[in-house]
């Protein structure tokens, strides 16, 4: 399974070993500083949905685990509901990406609803 099949699709449950921490030693990125960050997130409760809420806010891009959030109660919907919300109000995005994931973007990201290599 490729890298960009961990972070964004597969059925299988996420640990932390399914990362690897590349060496950007021999990469040239030069003296910039990074500013922006990507975040990998879990949610589960309302309280999950807070750090997701202040990244955005912060101008970070988050990756969201949604699995933990499959039941049909008024509680998912009220966070998905205010993820969509902090995505409005930063001028950002933020799609679901099948059933077990969210991205949410900052102001001046949008996220394309097409696959890389598909003319749709």
């Amino acid at each position: 399974m490729g890298l960009m099949s961990k972070i964004l699709g597969g059925s299988h449950s996420r640990t932390v070993e399914d990362y690897a921490e590349l060496d950007l030693e021999d990469a040239s990125m030069g003296s910039a500083e990074a500013t922006m960050q990507v975040h990998i997130a879990e949610v589960g409760t309302k309280a999950d949905a807070i750090d997701i809420k202040d990244a955005v806010y912060d101008g970070d891009i988050v990756i969201a685990d949604i699995t933990r959030l499959r039941t049909e109660d008024s509680t998912v919907e009220h966070i998905v509901d205010e993820l969509r919300q902090v995505a409005q109000e930063v001028d950002g995005d933020i799609v679901r990406k099948g059933e077990d994931q969210m991205i949410i973007t900052p102001t001046g990201i949008h996220i394309s609803r097409e696959k890389l290599g598909q003319n749709l």
